[in-house]
């Protein structure tokens, strides 16, 4: 029981830190990434479509996305979909491929960046100790039904705090990461 109870909480709170990479991955930090498209939905064939299924996304450059369609007939609103997006982006076709050339950005784009980094990372941190306070709360009830004794139930209680502590470590450093990367000139 107590091996199930450690996986669910290190799963859980592993989940929390990849969504919180996901987010990190589409902000815009003046370089290049395919990842920064993730977000796109695109109306195609009545449906809404992300367009990693519709066209094949590259970096040809540091600064520059291609996205190149399957379909041509898709090529209009794969790029109405990109101009729309809240990502400030300005797309160029040539009737074949889109290219999307990333502008540089200022420095008051830039803390503002940072300023949403660190909010993304507390809401990860808060979502870890929601982990934590779930199955504290479900071990202390366990302990009181008699499933578990004081002793292991102490133990998984000091168990659960490191792996907590473990993942805010884990979700400081990416955010170090991430802010060093909107910084960097």
């Amino acid at each position: 029981m107590r091996e199930k109870i450690i996986i669910e909480i290190e799963d859980r709170m592993n989940k929390v830190v990849e969504g919180m990479e996901r987010e990190f991955s589409t902000l815009r930090t003046g370089k290049a990434s395919i990842a920064l498209l993730d977000t796109i939905r695109v109306e195609a064939y009545n449906t809404q479509m992300p367009i990693n299924q519709l066209a094949s996304v590259t970096v040809p450059e540091p600064r520059l996305l291609v996205v190149q369609p399957w379909d041509k007939s898709t090529l209009h609103a794969i790029e109405k979909s990109i101009l729309a997006s809240d990502l400030g982006l300005t797309p160029s076709n040539d009737g074949k491929i889109i290219r999307i050339p990333i502008p540089k950005l200022t420095e008051e784009r830039r803390k503002m960046l940072v300023k949403h980094v660190h909010k993304l990372a507390e809401g990860g941190r808060i979502s870890v100790r929601q982990v934590r306070r779930e199955m504290n709360a479900l071990i202390k009830d366990r302990e009181k039904e008699g499933e578990l004794s004081e002793d292991i139930a102490r133990k998984l209680h000091d168990e659960i705090q490191d792996l907590t502590d473990r993942y805010i470590k884990e979700i400081d450093e990416r955010l170090k990461g991430k802010e060093e990367e909107i910084l960097e000139v």
